[in-house]
Parts: C-alpha cells; structure tokens; sequence
C-alpha cells in the first residue's frame, strides 16, 4: 500500500492524508500533543485508537519526562513477562493446547513460535555448557592398536602383539608391523599419506586431500581432547545449537509426510516442531536446575534434596512421551490408535535423525578444533 492509496472504507480527506507539517525549532512538544492526538502524527490519519489503523504508529510521543519514558519500558517488559508465563502453562500442561490455539488465531496472549524456541534453546544450551564441567574419557582405541577405521576384512589377520605366537613374530616376510599408539588403520595397514591414503572413488581432489589433512592432523586433536576434555566439550556446545534448529524443518517434514493426508501447510507442522522442542528445552532445563541445586545442597546424595530431585526427575522424563503422543492427538485430531501408531514411527524417525544430526555435530567439532 502506497501512501497515495486510501485504505478501504475510509473517508479521509486530502488535508488528513496529508504529511505532517514540519515540527518547529522548539523540541518540546506541548502537553495537549503528549496527551493524544487527534490524527496519527505520522500519516495524518484520523485515530479510532491508540494505534493508527492505516500505518500501524501508536498515539505516543517519545518526547517526554524520562520517569515516563521508564514507565513505558517496565510495562512492555512486565507484559512480555506475563506472556511469557500464559505461554508457559499450556507449554507444559496442555500438550498440544498451544498449537492448536496459535492455530486458530489466538495468538496475541503467547509467545511466537519461534521466539519460544530460540529463548529455551539459549536458555537450556547456555545453562548446560556452564553446569557441564565433568571429565570426559576420551577412547581413541585399544592401546597399540591405533583408531582402526574401514571393514574387517574376513581372513585372519596375523597377531602382531608381545602375546603373539613366537614364529609368526619370527616370519620377516608375513609379520605385520605393529602399529604406533598414535597410527590410524586404513584397511588392513597403517595410514601414510603417500603410501596408504584415503581415497574415495569420483570425489574431486580437494575433498580427498581435505580428509586426509584431517586424517593426518586428529592423532595431535585427540592427544589435546585427553589432557583437556573441555576443548571438545566447548566445541559441541558451539555446534550443537545450530544443528539441532537446522534439524527442525527436517522434524516438520516428518510431520508432513507421517500426516500427508491431514490437509495441512507445512508452516502448521512446523509450529507443532517448535512447540514441542521448547517444551523439552523446558523439561531439560527443570532437570538440569534440580540436579544442580540437589548437589549444591546434598554433595554426599544421601539427604532428601537429592531424594526430591531424582523423584522430580522420574516424573518430568516419564512426562515427556506421554506428552508428545497427547499433543498429537490434540493437534491432528485423529483416533487414538491411528496417533500411538504415527507417534511410533515419528518417534522411531525422530531419534534416527537426531542420532545423525548429533553425530554429525560431535564430528564437525572434532574437524573445527
């Protein structure tokens, strides 16, 4: 809509589509101005309210005393708060009442979707890099054998160890080399870069010599990973948040595809991903708050903290599919046993896909240490 176009219905005249005149040389604008206006002081249009129906500018001017000013921002912070909390018991308590209402156009009382889902996202993920400082063991392999990477082979492979039998350790010619604590078995031998590469058949070049950097540079990571654990730790945290909101319009396909025939738009499936990860960031983050104040205030686990914790955490895990399969029959609306059967195989889908999504994080941290 241009701002020579009127809006349907109205009868403005020329002089209230007209621009605002230019404000004087004085910035203080007098109080019958601060008060309300008449006509939006932005388009000229008459006001039937607080907000101007043709432009969209609210009836308030920001030229005023500061304690105003302060007023007005306590108000849109306590207000996303109360939001927030509207938002927060059907999160919680009415699987599926959230979607389902921000479907049918009650959506000014909630937070948006997405909204929601970056605030617990970066809530959960913030809070669980900083209670994360636990040690992590690092296996690499058995020791002096290497990282065997590819498929055993089905013959024997000859023994190679101090165990092994006195003459094929004798033979010269048929006794293999044992490997170096560090070595990455390629097949059968040891990786070399000249002698025994990774190449993979119709990949360019560039990407062979990419793994084979990696190959050449992760004895030296894996060496850092074990004497500091944090690095990789860290480096999932980094990853892992973009993975996972990258994996949501992959969760809303498999809502689509599971309920091709519910006649719905994509953009409603993907609300219902938005929903319910929110939901579980909610849920992992009531777990990770109990456990941490439970070991704050009972470091032994003998006291009733850590009773009430290990209790709530029961109930809250035990709450989460229980949840999801309601908020499906909710949503979609279909029988009962037509929903256990879809929410199996979404469920059976889903943890498929984030295997590989973690997976594919936990790898990439690994190359971008």
């Amino acid at each position: 809509m241009t701002g020579s176009e009127k809006p349907p219905g109205s009868s403005i005249t020329a002089a209230q589509q007209a621009p605002a005149a230019a404000p004087k040389k004085s910035f203080t604008l007098p109080a019958r101005r601060l008060a309300g206006s008449p006509a939006c002081l932005n388009c000229g249009t008459e006001l039937k309210g607080p907000f101007c129906y043709y432009c969209g500018q609210p009836d308030k001017n920001l030229m005023r005393f500061f304690p105003a000013l302060l007023r007005d921002l306590l108000e849109d912070v306590i207000d996303l708060d109360s939001r927030f909390m509207r938002t927060l018991k059907p999160l919680l308590l009415h699987p599926g009442r959230l979607t389902r209402d921000y479907l049918d156009g009650r959506r000014f009382r909630y937070v948006p979707p997405l909204r929601l889902y970056i605030f617990t996202s970066m809530a959960f993920f913030i809070l669980a890099a900083m209670l994360t400082g636990e040690a992590i063991d690092i296996m690499a392999g058995e020791p002096g054998k290497g990282i065997q990477i590819g498929w055993k082979s089905d013959e024997p492979v000859e023994e190679t160890g101090q165990d092994a039998d006195e003459t094929a350790a004798g033979d010269d010619e048929t006794a293999v080399p044992e490997p170096d604590e560090d070595a990455i078995i390629i097949g059968d031998k040891p990786w070399d870069r000249e002698t025994n590469p990774v190449l993979i058949p119709r990949v360019p070049d560039f990407i062979n010599g990419w793994i084979n950097d990696e190959i050449e540079e992760s004895p030296q990571k894996a060496r850092e990973i074990e004497a500091n654990p944090g690095l990789i730790v860290e480096k999932v945290f980094d990853v892992l948040p973009v993975a996972v909101f990258v994996m949501l319009p992959l969760v809303a396909l498999l809502f689509k595809f599971w309920y091709l025939f519910a006649r719905k738009y994509y953009v409603e499936h993907l609300i219902h991903a938005l929903h319910n990860h929110a939901f579980l960031f909610v849920i992992f983050i009531l777990t990770l708050l109990a456990d941490s104040i439970a070991a704050t205030l009972d470091p032994g686990e003998t006291g009733n903290a850590s009773t009430v914790a290990s209790r709530l955490t029961i109930v809250l895990v035990a709450w989460i599919p229980l949840y999801l399969l309601i908020s499906l029959k909710t949503v979609y609306q279909q029988s009962w046993k037509m929903t256990v059967v879809k929410f199996s195989l979404i469920g059976f889908s889903y943890v498929l896909l984030l295997s590989l999504v973690t997976s594919a994080a936990v790898i990439t941290s690994f190359i971008l240490l």
